[in-house]
């Protein structure tokens, strides 16, 4: 619903920011937030700084991410409390991997479970969208290449992503499937934000906080991480940077004796960052039988996603 698409204010005054979303002629079209929650259409480009409000009320049929991004990378084990929550050490230098275009996706889309995987989690982050190209920028220049900042939610495959056999000691596998990183729906412009490292931000399971932490917490602020992302090495404008994500994730929840924390079908999650809005998904079942290539190749990995190896190859 258009109500979701209310900022949440931490000045205690309406503000507005932008979506992006296909109409139901199918038209793309940038749409300004409005006080009220309603949208309407916008005209120019947030990135030429040519955006305008042309008052004209528009009724989004599909949102999409607010920018289409040209690349997606993140920040990995970014927040003290959770790295504590996860008995790991604080990192030196940024933990980055990327994940592909094709895990973009728009707020109220549904997002498909994985059918190898049981340990499904979910990860509230802030992203931050580059505006200018730069390269090679230090902590001082960094904030100056920002468009603004958007809600995302990092979902991730944990099983995937921890065992040795499947993880092939990094981050991506578990991280890259479609609709793994929904962003949305609006962004607010740097301008708007006085002090990104001081907003809350929580994630909700079905209406049950999970999350509730504060960018306060963060190990590497935005400065340092788009400097060091920037070492030889271009970020284009609408380079989508997820940032880490707070404590309380469902791996930091999971215990013999405990309920089973992790996502499944039929599950609606929402992530929520102060000043900036509410990005909501749903979940649900992988339609999908194909036989494709997986070795399980451990008694462990048969276990966590219930299935014998050997349905699961060509």
């Amino acid at each position: 619903t258009l109500a979701t698409c209310r900022p949440l204010d931490i000045r205690g005054q309406a503000m507005v920011r932008f979506a992006r979303f296909k109409d139901a002629a199918g038209a793309i079209s940038y749409g300004i937030a409005q006080a009220d929650g309603s949208l309407s259409y916008a005209e120019g480009c947030p990135f030429a700084a040519t955006l305008r409000d042309t008052k004209r009320p528009a009724v989004p049929k599909h949102f999409l991410p607010p920018v289409e991004p040209s690349e997606i990378l993140c920040i990995g084990l970014n927040y003290r409390k959770h790295a504590d929550e996860l008995k790991l050490p604080h990192p030196v230098n940024p933990v980055v991997f990327m994940k592909p275009l094709t895990c973009a996706t728009g707020h109220l889309s549904e997002i498909v479970k994985p059918r190898l995987t049981e340990k499904m989690d979910y990860e509230v982050e802030l992203a931050v969208v580059i505006g200018r190209e730069c390269r090679d920028v230090t902590k001082d220049e960094a904030m100056d290449y920002v468009l603004g900042y958007t809600c995302a939610n990092d979902l991730s495959t944990r099983d995937w992503q921890k065992l040795p056999h499947i993880a092939g000691s990094q981050w991506v596998r578990s991280k890259m499937f479609d609709g793994f990183a929904p962003l949305g729906p609006l962004l607010a412009m740097k301008e708007e934000i006085r002090d990104p490292h001081a907003l809350g931000l929580r994630s909700y399971v079905n209406g049950q906080l999970f999350q509730d932490g504060s960018t306060s917490d963060l190990i590497f602020n935005i400065a340092e991480i788009i400097s060091f992302l920037s070492i030889s090495t271009t970020l284009r404008p609408g380079t989508v940077i997820l940032t880490g994500t707070p404590f309380g994730v469902a791996e930091g929840r999971e215990a013999p004796g405990k309920p089973w924390p992790y996502i499944k079908a039929g599950d609606r999650l929402a992530v929520e960052i102060d000043g900036i809005g509410r990005l909501e998904n749903s979940i649900v079942a992988d339609p999908s039988s194909a036989k494709c290539v997986f070795n399980a190749a451990s008694e462990d990995l048969i276990r966590s996603c219930g299935v014998d190896d050997r349905a699961c190859r060509d």
